[in-house]
């Protein structure tokens, strides 16, 4: 059983698809062990709280510009309550090399693009799907990948495209890479680093 950390910075649906796995008897091999969240009062909190998951806020404001402190806080904080994979689903951080080399190949991150597009420093949530839009791709999609220390970098694990439909909007776009794409692949591949298939 591998205990597993979730790191959020806001609704939590992503959480959420890691839950609905886990109590369909997918992710056998896993026991949450806690959500963190870089800022309070997100509802990604409430789902941890109606899950049973300890949570806990490492709030990044109050860190300022020190963001050694906040990874140093990060990792104490994991280290305490006995992570051994981390997932950031939709942790709207940098996380920093410390972090990257405590837990090297055990952190994981899904992004709402088929990376190399629409990835690095500045891609994240519906600027995403906008640049997606913008460029005026047929398909788009998610990734799971290793984190490292080049932003969206890491090796890719999991990957699944998802089409783009005429009159598409930033949101409905977001909405339908999430439900088909992200939701199914996130936890398929902590599946497989909880088995060590990967």
């Amino acid at each position: 059983m591998k205990k597993v950390a979730v790191l959020v910075s806001g609704g939590g649906t992503n959480l959420q698809a890691l839950i609905d796995a886990k109590n369909s008897g997918r992710l056998a091999n896993c026991e949450f062990c806690g959500v963190i969240s870089s800022k309070p009062g997100v509802f990604a909190l409430e789902r941890a709280k109606n899950a049973g998951i300890p949570s806990y806020v490492l709030d990044r404001k109050s860190f300022g510009a020190d963001s050694e402190g906040y990874t140093d806080a990060l990792l104490s904080l994991l280290k305490s309550i006995g992570a051994e994979l981390v997932v950031l689903a939709g942790f709207l951080v940098i996380i920093g090399e410390k972090l990257i080399e405590a837990y090297p190949d055990k952190i994981i991150n899904v992004h709402p693009s088929l990376i190399p597009s629409f990835c690095g420093d500045g891609f994240y949530g519906l600027k995403v799907h906008e640049a997606a839009l913008a460029r005026g791709v047929k398909v788009t999609g998610a990734t799971v990948h290793f984190v490292n220390g080049i932003t969206d970098g890491g090796r890719i694990i999991l990957q699944k495209a998802v089409y783009v439909k005429d009159g598409d909007t930033p949101e409905t776009l977001q909405r339908r890479v999430m439900e088909e794409a992200e939701w199914k692949i996130l936890p398929e591949a902590l599946e497989m680093l909880c088995n060590e298939v990967i």
